[in-house]
């Protein structure tokens, strides 16, 4: 019996380095949250934002991919610029714990404009975390893995995205938005500190 092309143990995280098993559990709890406002992002912006339609929306979406795009090259040059990955894992750490705040943001706002700026400030908290944590990957992806481990990755979060998805339209259904957005931001600062065990394996210097 020929092996399987991938072991399954590997949906797992067996078989992977510490390094890249805590950054795939890290965006698996940070993506998995975002995936829990998806499905009811559009709803909050008619019900919480004065005005609040489909430009809106739009305008909002917008607004956070450009950020992210525009800047994830400048901040990731500065990166790739100084040697050691120090930079690199305070980046990561600081910004997506910074982000996992950012949804806080959603309770205390009602204009457009309001909006915009919370969308804007994650946009730069996103490119700030994007570049260094594929940057690490990258370093610390094991050897003769890579595509598995990517596919792992990927898959796993996008499970789980899905699965938080469908979790948090039940949630904001039932229990209401601002309780979404409590556990929204749990998920995701416990997303940004899951980061903390794998500095031991960071090359400092």
């Amino acid at each position: 019996m020929h092996p399987r092309s991938v072991d399954l143990r590997s949906y797992l995280l067996h078989n992977i380095n510490v390094v890249i098993r805590f950054l795939i559990i890290s965006d698996i709890l940070i993506i998995g949250a975002a995936g829990m406002l998806a499905p009811i992002f559009a709803i909050f912006i008619k019900d919480f934002i004065q005005g609040g339609n489909a430009i809106v929306a739009g305008m909002a979406a917008a607004i956070y991919l450009i950020t992210k795009s525009v800047f994830q090259i400048p901040i990731a040059a500065v990166i790739d610029s100084i040697r050691g990955e120090k930079d690199d894992y305070w980046f990561m750490v600081v910004f997506s714990v910074l982000m996992g705040f950012v949804p806080l943001l959603y309770l205390v706002i009602d204009q457009p404009w309001q909006l915009y700026i919370v969308q804007f400030l994650l946009g730069i908290f996103t490119a700030m975390t994007y570049p260094s944590f594929m940057a690490i990957f990258t370093r610390h992806i094991d050897k003769r893995k890579e595509a598995t481990e990517w596919g792992v990755y990927f898959t796993l979060t996008d499970l789980s995205s899905a699965g938080l998805a469908a979790i948090g339209g039940v949630i904001a259904g039932t229990m209401g938005f601002h309780v979404l957005i409590c556990i929204v931001v749990s998920i995701s600062v416990l997303g940004g500190l899951m980061l903390i065990p794998i500095k031991p394996y960071i090359r400092m210097k």
